[in-house]
């Protein structure tokens, strides 16, 4: 007992995900599987950013040894 909400809800989306017509793009799908970039110019913004955004976190007190 207590399963029947669940699995309504279950058997719910899985009716959902059975009978819907989807659209996929199956080049964006591939793309984002072999790891190339959507925005090639955000990229190379990336790569001029020569500023190490963990420095900021970098404990300047000095060390008591």
């Amino acid at each position: 007992m207590g399963r029947g909400r669940a699995k309504a809800k279950q058997t719910k989306v899985a009716r959902d995900l059975k009978y819907r017509t989807h659209e996929t793009d199956f080049g964006a799908l591939a793309r984002e599987l072999h790891g190339e970039d959507d925005n090639p110019s955000d990229q190379a913004s990336d790569e001029r950013d020569d500023h190490d955004e963990w420095s900021d976190y970098i404990d300047s007190r000095p060390s008591r040894d």
